[in-house]
């Protein structure tokens, strides 16, 4: 298919997050520069590295909170926010108009698609110039192998995540100058996603359980983390025994484990490359962090100095109903019920650093966006065991969690599947799981737990799971359809 980009508007877009890591503020090659590009082995490395670079300015959009925006604030996790850019956002009223001239609301760049085609266009430039360069400038071709299948696996978590948000987006597997895009309609949901798992096949043929660079552990592609998402695929289309032949890869390789759930030890997960970490967005490193982003919404008092009051509002009922037990070590870790008794604080993103101790220091957040790891995908297995109705398995593994937690054996006294999801809602809690995660139970399993007060069944079933395009986006390409809730309400 001939690359149609639609109006990347590759510039107009600001990362506000600010951070200077030599592994993630690699500029995307262009084709401005390819006639002095991609002769070296370092070239390729480069262009490959870009790739996740541009992924972390797609996630964190909307002041750093895009992945969390998709993947938690429309759900039961909050009920409110004192910022009047989010309260629409975690009400789920989706259609709220940004003013003309106001992009700078994160409403706006959150119905926008545009750096995720970014990543697929810088992933679209190493699957057609690395085999092209000459054999001899790498170390090994398998090096160069492993760069593609990097690019490919990176490409099918772009679409992936994509289809997740809006269901319907264009497909571009080509790179052209930009002066060259035209407009492209949409393809349907399930071709989006047979994109993502055709991509995916291709990326397990070339990848490796080790990075080329070990230092690259989790932050970077390999056969453990296109597995996860493997899984991942598989759960989201409800084909469960691939999501069960996939999760036992990963979980079989030896290459991951728990981290215990006692404090310094869990918050680890947050700050970056813990064993349980399987594909992560870097932004720990030495030069790396940011000004805003997840931490900077939900934190106050000890834990940012700078805040007496979270902007984001957890309930507490809420969080001591999940956590009924109060033995639960992930509960003592990392949430805090007495700071304040009109919400709770989860303090899994409290690693700041401050410029200084003064009160108007600056404070950089410091913690990876953890996309896949361990414990999320024992769960996932947990899911696909009972869904086949290997219900012995599936309690197996269930208990294993809860072991890990301090928490006795499941007691049977909820049905198995909806027990497998809250425990994923305690183990993954704020981790841009639970919005999947309520989304599947419903089409898979017939649980509906979205809040009503969000979106009710007749609403879920019209698909308002779905977010909406922004007008903007649609003024531009008159071949892109508003997803269909959207399309129905006033925009």
């Amino acid at each position: 298919m001939k690359r149609k980009i639609l109006f990347l508007m590759l510039t107009s877009l600001l990362y506000v997050a600010s951070s200077c890591s030599k592994f993630l503020d690699i500029e995307p090659v262009s084709s401005a520069t390819d006639e002095n590009f991609w002769k070296t082995q370092a070239d390729a490395n480069d262009a490959t590295a870009s790739i996740y670079a541009l992924l972390r300015k797609a996630l964190n959009q909307a002041s750093g909170t895009a992945f969390y925006a998709y993947g938690d604030l429309l759900t039961d996790e909050f009920t409110s926010s004192s910022d009047q850019d989010f309260a629409p956002i975690i009400n789920m009223q989706l259609n709220t108009p940004v003013p003309a001239g106001e992009s700078f609301r994160p409403m706006y760049p959150l119905r926008r698609y545009d750096i995720f085609y970014q990543v697929i266009d810088q992933a679209n430039r190493v699957i057609q110039k690395l085999p092209e360069m000459d054999e001899s400038l790498f170390d090994d071709l398998s090096v160069r192998d492993y760069y593609i299948g990097e690019a490919y696996f990176m490409r099918a978590f772009a679409y992936f995540y994509m289809a997740r948000v809006w269901g319907t987006v264009p497909i571009i597997t080509e790179s052209v100058a930009p002066i060259n895009a035209v407009n492209l309609a949409v393809s349907r949901e399930s071709d989006v996603l047979d994109q993502s798992q055709a991509d995916l096949t291709k990326a397990l043929t070339l990848l490796k359980w080790e990075n080329i660079d070990k230092n690259d552990f989790a932050v970077r592609g390999s056969m453990g983390a296109a597995l996860a998402l493997q899984a991942h695929l598989s759960a989201w289309r409800g084909e469960y025994p691939d999501c069960i032949k996939a999760a036992e890869s990963v979980l079989e390789s030896g290459l991951y484990s728990f981290v215990g759930r006692d404090s310094i030890g869990y918050r680890s997960i947050y700050q970056g490359k813990s064993n349980e970490g399987i594909f992560e967005i870097s932004q720990n490193g030495v030069n790396e962090g940011s000004r805003n982003g997840i931490g900077y919404y939900t934190l106050a008092g000890p834990y940012y100095r700078i805040l007496t009051d979270p902007f984001f509002r957890i309930s507490q009922d809420y969080i001591k109903n999940l956590f009924k037990d109060t033995k639960d070590k992930r509960f003592k870790s990392v949430f805090d019920v007495e700071y304040n008794s009109n919400y709770a604080l989860c303090t899994k993103y409290a690693n700041v650093r401050y410029s200084s101790t003064t009160s108007n220091a600056n404070a950089v957040f410091k913690n990876n966006m953890v996309i896949f790891r361990y414990s999320d995908i024992k769960l996932l297995l947990a899911e696909a065991m009972a869904a086949i109705g290997n219900n012995g398995a599936a309690e197996t593994i269930l208990n294993e969690i809860r072991t890990q937690a301090g928490l006795s054996a499941y007691d049977k006294e909820e049905p198995l599947i909806q027990a497998i999801f809250n425990e994923r809602a305690r183990e993954l809690f704020l981790e841009g799981h639970r919005y999947y995660d309520l989304v599947r139970l419903y089409k898979h399993f017939g649980v509906f737990k979205f809040p009503e007060g969000k979106m009710n069944q007749s609403q879920f079933n019209a698909k308002k799971y779905f977010w909406p395009f922004d007008q903007s986006l649609l003024d531009a390409n008159p071949m892109l359809n508003q997803t269909p809730f959207w399309g129905m309400v006033n925009m």
